[in-house]
Formats: structure tokens, sequence, C-alpha cells
């Protein structure tokens, strides 16, 4: 009998969302933890803090963070557990494993031997009665993010995942991730903020071992331009008196006072030190559109979305422009869909609608979508038991959890008789063509047809 109690664990690299779902009759953790997912020693309390201890810290200046998570793969099992050992305590979810079901997500192309080894600690470590390990992107076609198109999920859509190590382009069709069209840019959060870090190190104030202070300034202060060149201009032609230029007021740990952006007119302290950030605020994002700029000969964002989608069948293609979200914490910088959806539109054939959707919460999208997925009927079907993995050891988790090794590039009719089934069942007619009816009523105003 499958456990009431279902453990939800986003297991991101720079944070773990994590809550328990109790059943279709429970009360689920709407909201889910976050927990930083490292081992942080700060220099300042002389104390070293495992996960959801961060918070108790005093002093966040000159931090050292151990990573379980390496160029976007889980490495170091040792802090794992560590971090694990205390999110399933009674100081955070207080659950006992033994008793409980378990949904944990796992990196983009993870290799075999590491999936082996989240067998291994799932259920000879934690000896959970049962799991289901899965990317973040393939959870989404069960949650709400598409919602405003139509009463069901889309049959094929696209999510763009910009997380801590990587940005992923991910299409979907029927709920299976097309691994053979998945692109994958080496930008996210973690360069970004290290790019700010030697921006301001090497004009202003020496910040290389400030992670956390300048991952605060990111978020509060960087955004994404629409007019790049312009607002360069506006930069060049008056540094320090313009209408982009912020003044971030540098945290006082003695005072437990955090960063923050300067008020107008606002008085500063004579011990208040203070970073101007100028074209910084809205070169370090760019970096998800122009990569180059940096020596990576990646193409940007709009263009990897297009490339992903042109290697899709090209009777179904309509469906994925009109059908694309975004999750992860990168997503979040204002003016980023605003960009990303001017860039699409040169990009879209003329015969499609573009359509983008986004999250009210983008770092907690994924969670939430992973908690209707528990709830669905189905879930049960996906799940391996303790009893089959001590039965059969990994090769039950290799049959059970569709991965992108065994994936190929079906043919263009394989995937429509496959997407042309589900139609049927779904509405009782075939479709041999994308739903233009819904997509036209889910495209913003002032769009082109």
């Amino acid at each position: 009998m499958q456990p009431q109690i279902t453990v939800i664990l986003d297991n991101g690299a720079s944070s773990i969302k994590a809550g328990l779902a109790r059943g279709p009759e429970g009360d689920d953790d709407d909201q889910p933890k976050l927990i930083p997912n490292a081992i942080v020693r700060s220099k300042g309390d002389k104390t070293t803090y495992f996960g959801h201890q961060l918070e108790r810290c005093r002093d966040y200046s000159a931090l050292h963070y151990r990573l379980p998570f390496e160029k976007g793969y889980l490495v170091d099992w040792d802090a794992q557990k560590a971090v694990w050992d205390g999110v399933f305590s009674s100081e955070v979810l207080n659950v006992d494993t033994a008793e409980s079901s378990l949904l944990i997500t796992e990196p983009y192309f993870n290799l075999p031997n590491i999936q082996d080894v989240y067998d291994q600690f799932v259920f000879e470590e934690y000896e959970f009665y049962s799991y289901h390990r899965c990317t973040p992107a393939a959870t989404i076609p069960f949650g709400h993010l598409f919602q405003a198109g139509g009463p069901s999920p889309p049959e094929c859509l696209v999510v763009i995942d910009s997380g801590f190590s990587f940005t992923h382009v991910v299409p979907i069709v029927n709920n299976q991730i097309q691994w053979y069209a998945v692109k994958r840019l080496d930008v996210g959060g973690k360069l970004l903020t290290n790019q700010l870090k030697e921006l301001v190190s090497y004009r202003q104030w020496n910040m290389m071992d400030e992670t956390y202070i300048m991952n605060h300034a990111k978020e509060t202060c960087c955004y994404v331009s629409t007019g790049f060149f312009e607002d360069l201009e506006t930069c060049r032609s008056n540094p320090k008196k313009n209408s982009i230029v912020r003044e971030y007021v540098l945290p006082n740990f003695s005072i437990n006072r955090p960063g923050r952006i300067r008020l107008p007119n606002e008085e500063l302290s004579t011990t208040d030190q203070v970073l101007h950030m100028e074209n910084e605020r809205f070169t370090i994002p760019e970096l998800l559109f122009r990569p180059d700029d940096i020596g990576l000969e990646q193409s940007g964002l709009a263009a990897t979305v297009a490339a992903s989608i042109a290697l899709l069948p090209h009777d179904l293609r309509g469906m994925f422009w009109a059908n694309i979200g975004l999750i992860g914490g990168s997503t979040n910088f204002p003016g980023f869909y605003e960009r990303l959806s001017s860039e699409l539109l040169s990009l879209t054939p003329v015969e499609y609608d573009l359509q983008i959707y986004r999250s009210e919460d983008a770092i907690t999208e994924a969670y939430r979508s992973a908690i209707a997925f528990v709830n669905d009927p189905a879930f049960s079907a996906h799940v391996v038991t303790r009893e089959e993995y001590l039965e059969v050891g990994s090769n039950a988790s290799r049959r059970k959890f569709s991965g992108w090794q065994s994936s190929s590039a079906p043919g263009d009719a394989d995937i429509s008789k496959i997407t042309q089934e589900s139609m049927i069942e779904d509405r009782g007619q075939p479709s041999r063509k994308p739903n233009r009816s819904r997509m036209r009523t889910t495209t913003a105003p002032g769009r082109r047809r």
C-alpha cells in the first residue's frame, strides 16, 4: 500500500524546495521550505551551518560555501547527506522516511552512475518506501503554469528552466521530454553572480569573497535591458548621474542591517559603504541573451529556443511556439519576459503565434507542479518501491524512469501518431494540425496573426 505522505524534494544546486504532500484528502504544503543546498562556514561567527541552519547566521560576510553540486551535477554526497539529514529532521519536515514516499528532482542529462547513487541513498541510507526521480521540467505539465491557455495542459509545450548552473530549453510531448531536442545554455545564476563579483572587484571594492552579498546585490539591482545599446550610451554619457545608476548600500552585520538600494535623498552615516551599480545592472543578465560577450561560443536564449523547436516535427511546431513556459530563478529579472518575447517574435515563423507563460513564483513552480503530480491518481504507477530495488537493484529505476540515454529522435510520423491518439482520447476526434483556435485565444493582444 502506497504511503499517505510523500516528501517533495526539488533538489536544486542553489536551494532545496522541500515540503510534504499528504494525499488527495490531506493538507499539502503549498509553500515549500527554501533551504540553501550547501554547508556554509562563517568567518565572522566562526561557525559551520548545514543547509537550513544558515538562517541562524548573524554575519554573512566572507562566507565559505561547500556545494554538493559542481558544474550542474551532484558530486559531493557527504555534503548532500548532511543537508538532507537536516531536511528530514524534526527541525524542518519531521518525517519518518521509512513510512514515506519520495519525489526528488535530478539534473538534466544526469549521468547513469550518479543516478545509481541516488537509488542507493534513497533506499539504503534513508529506506524510503518508494520514490520517483525526474527533472524539474517533467513535472510542469501537471501544474498550473499553462492554465491560462485552457482547462487542460497542452499536448506540446516548451519549458525554459534557467537555474543556478545552466539554462535548459526542454520540449515536452504528452508529458514526455523529447531529449533529442533539449538544448543547454551554459549560463546560470552562479555564472552571473561570479561575473558581477569580478566586475565590482575590478571597478570598486574587492568583493571576490562576498558571494552572499553580491548574489543579493544581483537579485536587487540587476535587470534585463530591452534597449541594450541605448542604456549603454546613457551610462557612458554621464556615468555617475543618470536614470540607470543605483547606489547599493552594503550590509552592516554589526548592527544586523541587510544590504539595500539607497532611497532618493536618504542620508547615509559615516560608516556606510556604497556600491555604484551602473551598467553592471544590465550587462550581467545580458549574458543570457549574448553569452559570446564573455567568450562562450553559444547562441543566446532566443536562438536556442528556436533551434530546439526546429528539431521537432514540422506539423507540431505551431503548438510549441504557442506554449512556452518560464521557470527557474534567473527568469525573475525585471525585463526578462519582455526581452525574450521581443527576440522570439522576430524568430517565430509568420504562420505561427507566439505565447509565453510566466509563473507568479518561478523558483517554486516545479515544486507546486510536483505536488499536483503526486496527487494525480496515476502517480503510483510511476514509482519504484524499496522491495523492487532490493530485488533487482537500480535496474528497477532504469525501467521505470525514462531517461535521456535511451531516447532517440523519432520521425515526424511517430510523434504525430502519438499526439493524434492522445487528442482522440481527450476530445473524441483527431487533429492533424496544431489547435489554432486555442492558440489564438491565448495570444496576447496586439500580436500578429
